[in-house]
Parts: C-alpha cells; sequence; structure tokens
C-alpha cells in the first residue's frame, strides 16, 4: 500500500429544504427516511486532518448515496482506504481499500469476531460524522433552507465545508506541555 496514500471516509448529508409548491418537485424532494423535503450531498472526509477534501453536487433527497457516488465518478488516489457506512453497499471504486460494517444474517447473529470488527469500524466512521457535525454548525445548512434561487443551495454548502476546513486547520492538535507561567515570564 502507498505510504502517502490518504485514509478516506465517505458519507452522505441531507438538509431540509422549504416544500416546493410544484407537486413534481415535491416527490423529488422528498425524502422518505428523514420524513422531509431534503437536499443532499454526498461528502468525502480525511479521516486524519478531519477535512472534507470532497464534495458532490447538491441532489434531491430521494436520491440514494450510492447512485451519488456512482454518478459523480470520484477520482481516489491509488492505494487509498475508503471507509463507508452500509448506504454504500457494492461501491467499490477502483484501486481504493474499502471497508464497511458487516450486516446481520437474517434470522441469524453476528459472530463475536463480526460485532468486534463493527466496533472498530464504527469508531473510525463516528469521525466523518463529527465532520458533518462541524459543517451543520452553520445555521443555514442546519435549519430549513427557504432561499429558493437556483444555485444558492449548493452555495450554502460549500461556503459551510469550507469553514469546517478552516477551523481544523486552525485548531491547536496538541496543548502545550509546558506550564502557562513560563510563557508569561
Amino acid at each position: 500500500m502507498n505510504e502517502s496514500a490518504p485514509d478516506l471516509l465517505i458519507d452522505g448529508s441531507e438538509r431540509r429544504r422549504q416544500r416546493p409548491k410544484d407537486t413534481k418537485k415535491q416527490e423529488e424532494c422528498y425524502s422518505g427516511k428523514k420524513k422531509a423535503h431534503t437536499d443532499k450531498n454526498i461528502l468525502l472526509v480525511n479521516s486524519h486532518s478531519q477535512k472534507i477534501v470532497y464534495l458532490s453536487p447538491t441532489e434531491e433527497g430521494k436520491k440514494h448515496d450510492k447512485k451519488i457516488a456512482d454518478e459523480n465518478e470520484i477520482v481516489y488516489p491509488a492505494g487509498s482506504t475508503l471507509g463507508k457506512d452500509t448506504g454504500f453497499q457494492g461501491y467499490e471504486p477502483k484501486g481504493v481499500i474499502t471497508f464497511q460494517p458487516k450486516k446481520k444474517p437474517r434470522g441469524k447473529e453476528l459472530s463475536k469476531a463480526d460485532q468486534w470488527m463493527n466496533g472498530l469500524i464504527s469508531g473510525m466512521r463516528v469521525l466523518v460524522e463529527n465532520s458533518i457535525a462541524g459543517v451543520k454548525r452553520c445555521r443555514i445548512v442546519k435549519d430549513v433552507f427557504r432561499n429558493t434561487k437556483k444555485g444558492f443551495s449548493d452555495l450554502a454548502m460549500e461556503i459551510a465545508c469550507a469553514l469546517h476546513n478552516l477551523r481544523t486547520e486552525n485548531r491547536h492538535p496538541v496543548a502545550p506541555t509546558f506550564p502557562l507561567l513560563q510563557l508569561v515570564a
């Protein structure tokens, strides 16, 4: 495996939007999962820096995560690893090592080894959820988006992702090990 290849995590994010007046648009934007009208984006996060390295174009909330990823044909660095959730079942980009939690077989139980492995994968996947939560610190992407002008939903999400990346870049990774008094003196 390439040492410089990044460890990436992929996930979808739904954002509530104002209910469209047009019946056809209502059907497209209605997300059965959230029981609301939503816009959806796919985010790709670097697991070490927790920065968002890819943001898909905004799609209607009805569209499945895997379908959005397939249509956008995301290019990954060779030898990188990709953590995904069960919404990306069957998504296997070329040249990438993928991992995802194992589903419980119908009418059976997961083995202890599979449960342990799912716990490890879930621990890593928390990072992508935390990055999405960092993006949604901006209320414009957390609350119901009411601007109906074309392209504004994309722009709001891009700005929220950029602000998240700026915060993570300027975050102090390690607390100083020397006393504060020595700093002042």
